[in-house]
């Protein structure tokens, strides 16, 4: 429990002219001698990108499908603690044309292949807890790496990978797929040219029915390790999805920044519910003290004024959501439960259902218009899964500083461990750390470089 202690005080006066702050819960550290931030890194061109993927689970065997059909890529190494998972990428490869690649399956395989010299990118697919220790390791040894979501789960992870990357010049990309999803890319040009006003507040989330999964014991998450975290920690625990998105739009780290957070969750209902259904009320399941509430709702306040609120959900009986919620001085976008545009003059209206489609034609963006077509074919959540990993490849290969950096890494990331401080103190106003350490206001929008 992070406790917060008040000064004395002695008149009333004194407590009506006490302006309550947000706290400080986790210090912004100086960097280190030597090193200079890694805003719009740019690393030397690689030919062909070597390629190791590291974890073969639901999301690991999806993406070595995928990378059989990136031109410039090569999946050289492989690696995963259950041997029949690689036996199952290694078929995955062959059926696609591709030859076997170097297969691990001890403990401590990651580090063998991140030891290797002849791989370019690490790609970390596994449970969430060996995404920042192999991030690291990785780059530290010399290989650019895109780890999946989130990057790291404490604030000491996310300052690990800032560090690392800002001392090895190393690229760390987070694997935020719903970036690239064509409806959010659509938005993000539109809020670029302006066709919202100024984005005042947006709104993201991560809304999943996972209880199915999460009591799996045979076909779900991996040792069911995910279930873990919902018995531990109470917490936006799995903020990207719905944050990566609306942080592009609102350009964070780049002409603004996310100054502090407040946070609350429900009580914990559904889980135990579930439990006691599916095991019985005398079950180990329905009597675990899960600590995650049902709904935990962020609010964060950034340097220019702006909102956004975050939501997580994974035990609720409704349908899927994200949100995507953008609103600004001229117009308004939502993806869910409904997709609808508004502009002014006439704001208080949806534009129709054809209006819409018309605008989504005008403002689809480069990327999805150069890469759509083969990106639905392939498939990956409907497409957004092969641009994420095109754009991976196509950046690496040009030398262009990546879509997604290190410092967005941290920065959506952080939101669990903030969360879950604000959460323990009855919704606290917490501090949000500065990962660039005063950059942020060296750019002035996101850019997706192409040559």
């Amino acid at each position: 429990m992070i406790t917060i202690s008040w000064g004395c005080q002695t008149t009333p006066q004194n407590k009506k002219n006490q302006k309550f702050e947000p706290k400080e819960v986790y210090a912004t550290p100086e960097r280190p001698a030597g090193q200079t931030d890694v805003l719009e890194l740019r690393a030397d061109p690689i030919d062909t990108v070597d390629v190791a993927i590291i974890g073969l689970g639901m999301r690991g065997s999806g993406a070595v499908y995928r990378y059989t059909f990136l031109d410039g890529a090569r999946v050289a190494a492989i690696a995963d603690v259950v041997p029949e998972k690689v036996e199952r990428a290694q078929k995955i490869l062959q059926d696609n044309g591709r030859p076997k690649a170097d297969a691990y399956t001890s403990e401590d395989g990651w580090k063998k292949i991140c030891e290797r010299d002849d791989i370019d990118l690490v790609y970390i697919v596994t449970n969430w807890a060996l995404h920042t220790p192999i991030a690291v390791y990785a780059m530290e040894h010399g290989k650019h790496v895109a780890t999946e979501v989130p990057a790291a789960l404490t604030m000491e992870e996310c300052w690990q990978l800032v560090n690392t990357a800002e001392k090895t010049r190393r690229h760390c990309m987070m694997l935020e797929n719903c970036n690239y999803d064509f409806f959010e890319m659509a938005t993000l040009n539109m809020a670029q040219q302006g066709v919202f006003g100024e984005i005042v507040h947006a709104e993201g989330a991560y809304i999943h029915d996972l209880r199915s999964l999460n009591f799996n014991e045979e076909n779900g998450y991996w040792n069911m390790w995910r279930l873990d975290y919902l018995k531990n920690r109470d917490a936006n625990l799995y903020p990207t999805h719905g944050f990566g998105p609306i942080a592009h739009a609102m350009n964070l780290h780049r002409g603004d920044k996310m100054n502090y957070l407040v946070s609350v969750s429900s009580g914990q209902f559904g889980m135990t519910e579930y439990a006691k259904n599916k095991y019985g009320e005398d079950s180990e399941y329905a009597k675990q003290e899960y600590k995650k509430g049902d709904m935990n709702t962020t609010i964060i306040k950034t340097a220019k004024g702006k909102t956004i609120m975050l939501q997580h959900d994974v035990t609720s009986p409704r349908p899927y959501s994200r949100i995507h919620m953008l609103s600004g001085t001229k117009g308004f976008v939502r993806k869910w439960p409904k997709r609808g545009i508004a502009l002014e003059p006439n704001a208080h209206s949806f534009l129709s259902d054809e209006e819409m489609e018309e605008m989504l034609e005008k403002y689809e963006h480069p990327i999805t218009k150069e890469v759509g077509k083969k990106a639905r074919e392939v498939g990956g959540h409907g497409g957004m899964d092969f641009i994420m990993d095109y754009r991976l490849i196509y950046c690496l290969r040009n030398g262009l500083p990546l879509d997604q950096d290190v410092y967005d890494a941290a920065e959506w990331s952080c939101i669990v461990a903030l969360s879950e401080a604000s959460v323990k103190n009855n919704g606290m106003p917490v501090k949000v750390p500065d990962f660039t350490r005063g950059a942020w206001e060296k750019l002035d929008r996101v850019t997706y470089y192409t040559k």
